[in-house]
Formats: structure tokens, sequence, C-alpha cells
């Protein structure tokens, strides 16, 4: 290892790094209504386009509904998290 490489701490260092590192991993997308849908990440594109499995909604902490596989436009997304394991 040289001096100027910097060690591999694991962490995503761009945004297209984060999402390549999430998907099929258990993530939250909070919508601007403020619905959060937790699930499986299947893809996620630089629109914020995403596509999910094992999907959960909830609405203000309370699970509303179970779903398949999911889209959600990237125009509704306010953020995308990395969730605990399900």
């Amino acid at each position: 290892m040289s001096d100027d490489a910097a060690p591999d701490t694991g962490a995503a260092k761009t945004p297209a790094d984060f999402r390549r590192s999430i998907r099929g991993k258990p993530v939250v997308v909070k919508l601007n209504s403020g619905v959060d849908y937790r699930g499986i990440l299947a893809c996620l594109d630089g629109y914020m386009n995403i596509a999910m499995e094992q999907t959960e909604e909830y609405q203000n902490g309370q699970l509303k509904a179970k779903y398949g596989d999911t889209f959600i436009r990237g125009n509704n997304v306010l953020y995308i998290s990395t969730a605990k394991d399900r």
C-alpha cells in the first residue's frame, strides 16, 4: 500500500457508489407525502426511480399495507436510506 492510497473503509464515496452498495439490501424510502416504504432494493437509477421487493407501506409509523414488487417514481422520493435487516 502506497502512502497516497486511502485505506478502504467500505463506505460509499459517491452517490453512484452508494446506489451500487445498497442494491439487494433492506432500505427505507421516504416520499414527499410522508409515507415510508420499506423493503429490499431491486433497482435504483439516477433519477431515483426505485424498484423494491417485499415492500411494506407505513404511514405515521404504522404498517398500512404489504406488497410484493413495487415501483416508485423518482420525483416522489424525498430520500432513501439503508435499513436494519428485517
